[in-house]
């Protein structure tokens, strides 16, 4: 009796414990070749000689981190002890990434290839597409990506079904998918595609390998001066929220794609964030509405609130133990923190160089 007594105890004490982990938080510094690393709400040090930042990335899996950046660099360092540990040049530029279990898959613009590197960062695969590639995503052993410049969505399938470090070929490739596709999201086996040039977007069954366009009713799209970013983050349980191009709005559809409204926005949506309970959607802007974030109740629909900040916001992450919702503002240097309970500006993080991404650490963190 005594001894179940104890153990539920020290059950109870290993879940509060966690339950108030400190967050450990990785902040982009866009012109500084480093990383801002932020512990218990304050700068504990910075790790450089992470190369361009300019569109920095930085991902984790288990234990490990990786980020890759704008001129080509992808870099595996320790999260824990903020060292790096390697790191592997794919090409003159890269923009986007995934990590499976035994392999990490990096899309290129300036090189335009794909190349499939190991989880220490060896070289494994390379598949050149005379393209700049965008949108790189998994599902089950499939890896996907889309072809800007030939207007292609490939599908690579491992012959070795993802057992162990894989041996990619190409399985199927979809043409005239759309003008200048851009970036790409996954809902279940849906692979969502987003375009330039195009009034529609492309949904990809990954299961019977079928294509379908899904119009967009839009009017009077204006200049894009900031390419909006697909994401996980924009797929709710019942939502799949997509930032217009070039239109003052973020666009709504159930999950089997059955339009829904456009909301109108402040500005030209470039990310279309969803907090953790699915609740509330972040939405961020480019141009003149740069300082500018609207949350949306993804209940309602409607726009709640509106904060307005002294520098451009360039990204924005909701923290998945805290009511903090963390926000970069790069003309001021800051981490912007807010309380997500009544929404009100917490506080502010400061010395934190031209900050743009913001990625957040748990450990046996599989983002």
């Amino acid at each position: 009796m005594l001894n179940k007594l104890l153990l539920k105890s020290i059950l109870i004490v290993f879940i509060f414990l966690n339950a108030n982990a400190d967050e450990k938080i990785f902040v982009v510094e866009r012109e500084d070749s480093s990383l801002a690393v932020i512990e218990k709400g304050v700068i504990k040090t910075h790790i450089t000689g992470m190369h361009n930042m300019n569109h920095g990335v930085v991902k984790f899996y288990e234990n490990d981190a990786y980020a890759i950046s704008r001129d080509g660099y992808i870099i595996k360092f320790d999260p824990e002890k903020n060292t790096i540990l390697k790191e592997y040049k794919t090409s003159k530029s890269a923009i986007g990434f995934v990590i499976s279990e035994y392999f990490i898959a990096v899309a290129n613009y300036d090189s335009k290839s794909v190349n499939i590197l190991d989880r220490d960062l060896n070289p494994i695969q390379l598949f050149y597409t005379n393209s700049k590639n965008v949108g790189i995503k998994t599902y089950k052993n499939y890896l996907i990506f889309s072809q800007m410049d030939n207007d292609k969505i490939t599908v690579l399938k491992d012959k070795n079904s993802g057992k162990s470090i894989p041996n990619f070929e190409i399985y199927k490739e979809f043409k005239n998918i759309g003008t200048m596709p851009f970036d790409a999201m996954i809902k279940n086996n849906n692979f969502i595609v987003g375009f330039f040039k195009s009034d529609f977007f492309g949904v990809l069954d990954l299961d019977s390998m079928k294509y379908s366009k899904i119009k967009i009713l839009l009017e009077g799209r204006k200049p894009v001066l900031k390419v909006p970013h697909f994401g996980f983050w924009s797929i709710s349980d019942k939502h799949i929220f997509i930032p217009a191009v070039g239109n003052n709005k973020v666009l709504v559809y159930t999950n089997d794609f059955k339009f829904i409204k456009n909301i109108e926005t402040e500005g030209l949506p470039v990310f279309t964030s969803l907090s953790p309970d699915k609740n509330y959607l972040a939405v961020t802007f480019s141009g003149k509405e740069f300082p500018i974030v609207q949350i949306i109740d993804t209940k309602t629909l409607k726009i709640i609130k509106r904060f307005e900040f002294d520098g451009k916001v360039l990204h924005l992450r909701w923290s998945n133990t805290k009511p903090n919702l963390y926000i970069s503002v790069n003309d001021t240097n800051k981490l912007a923190v807010i309380n997500t309970k009544n929404w009100s500006l917490n506080r502010e993080i400061f010395q934190v160089k031209k900050p743009s991404g913001i990625f957040i650490y748990e450990e046996k963190n599989n983002e």
